[in-house]
């Protein structure tokens, strides 16, 4: 089980972002949470394996159809919390 940290850039919020990485999230089988940050960016933490997270980066890279994604960044994280499900954060 992998923990990836993704910061995503750009017109990320008020596009349906969070709510169509949480539908891609779960499709795909990761868990873990998504969340608007002050700065219009937007944060989630996705669990699980690496070809999955791989499919994960790929659609991020894209994001909701609305979406214009400008960076993206990941951080692996050595975190001991399991998430059962994905969740948007407030």
């Amino acid at each position: 089980m992998i923990t990836l940290h993704a910061h995503v850039e750009g017109r990320v919020q008020g596009v349906f972002f969070r709510d169509c990485t949480r539908k891609e999230a779960q499709r795909l089988g990761l868990t873990g949470w998504v969340r608007n940050m002050p700065d219009g960016s937007v944060e989630a933490l996705l669990q699980g394996d690496e070809d999955t997270l791989h499919k994960m980066k790929l659609w991020l890279k894209k994001g909701s159809p609305q979406a214009i994604v400008s960076n993206i960044s990941y951080e692996v994280l050595e975190d001991e919390v399991n998430y059962h499900d994905f969740q948007i954060r407030r």
